[in-house]
């Protein structure tokens, strides 16, 4: 049964809603906080969820915006939902429900389509992306793959399509369910590189802005690589051995030392990251007491691992820790290359 006209209307709206895997409760977590009930439905255990919400659907994109949740990664509404039993007729009319929305008329539009692995479609979602495609050819639009002014979202079950069309802002992500692709370089030392890639991107941070860094547990080098890519001074600290090809930089400090053992000048650095695989307690101390190294106004990018069954409550900890030491918090945000663990996003005062 097709539901094309009540769900996004009035005071009740419903999202398709994503969050790393295995972190899907905490995301409804912050929409009950945010919203007060929230009715939900597990797509994907532990990762996707369809989310009915006691408000309007431009009034949850716009205080979500304003909140920045640290692990719902990804919404999309859901404007329209069909049984995919008869596919054929399924298809046809989503394709009806596109072809009579007159905003998209000349505009630049994207499709995303995401499929679960039990999904009536069986090929890859590409596939199905292109098929849609073709049904669209008379939306008199321009089709993109980035800077859309309008996303056609499609998500398809194994029994049913559900669409929405939104703006790619209410989206929480420009990426297709939030999730940032970048392409692995040659040589590259690891992938822990695409975390402050997609910090960048997610927190609008111009690294080339920045002259002097403070890596604390920097081996094997991921994150100095990208610094000094970016064209920083960097000073690396780790007991265990970096990269050989990044100690040729003649902008690289190694210190092979316990992050507990250096000292700095105070103020001696404009930007602090940290990738430590610690306890998050134990980090939020020992980074603390080295901010006296980073000068006011300078910036902080740390990983906090969430080796703990409470992550709502850790978190709350480790930022409090940080506030006390003068570090005011931008950003709380579970990124696509996260794993059991957040960035914060933090400026010195």
């Amino acid at each position: 049964m097709s539901t094309q006209s009540s769900w996004g209307e009035g005071n009740f709206s419903r999202f398709i809603c994503t969050a790393n895997h295995g972190f899907a409760p905490y995301a409804q977590e912050e929409l009950r906080r945010a919203f007060g009930a929230v009715k939900s439905t597990v797509v994907v255990p532990g990762e996707i969820l369809l989310a009915g919400l006691p408000v309007a659907e431009e009034e949850v994109s716009k205080k979500l915006l304003e909140e920045s949740p640290t692990f719902l990664r990804h919404i999309q509404p859901v404007q329209f939902q069909e049984s995919t039993e008869k596919t054929e007729e399924a298809l046809d009319k989503f394709v009806a429900f596109v072809l009579n929305r007159s905003e998209l008329t000349g505009e630049r539009v994207v499709l995303q389509v995401r499929k679960t692995e039990s999904a009536f479609w069986e090929e890859n979602a590409a596939s199905l992306k292109q098929l849609l495609t073709d049904k669209l050819h008379e939306l008199n639009c321009e089709w993109v793959i980035r800077d859309a002014d309008f996303v056609i979202s499609v998500f398809v079950s194994n029994d049913a399509l559900y669409a929405g069309i939104s703006k790619p802002e209410q989206n929480l992500s420009d990426w297709s369910g939030g999730a940032i692709r970048f392409q692995k370089e040659e040589g590259q030392i690891s992938r822990a590189k695409f975390k402050l890639l997609e910090a960048e991107q997610t927190f609008g941070i111009d690294f080339t802005s920045f002259h002097k860094a403070l890596d604390i547990g920097a081996a094997p080098g991921g994150w100095t690589s990208f610094l000094l890519e970016r064209g920083l001074e960097v000073t690396a600290v780790d007991p265990a051995k970096m990269d050989a090809t990044l100690l040729q930089s003649p902008r690289l400090t190694f210190l092979k030392k316990n992050a507990g053992d250096v000292r700095f000048h105070d103020g001696e650095f404009d930007l602090l990251v940290c990738d430590m695989s610690w306890s998050p307690k134990l980090m939020s101390r020992l980074v603390s007491d080295l901010l006296y190294s980073l000068q006011s106004g300078g910036t902080a990018v740390v990983t906090v691992k969430l080796l703990h069954k409470k992550p709502l409550a850790l978190i709350k900890e480790v930022i409090d820790t940080f506030e006390r030491s003068r570090m005011q918090i931008q950003r709380s945000k579970q990124l696509f290359h996260n794993r059991e663990e957040i960035t914060l996003y933090m400026i010195k005062y």
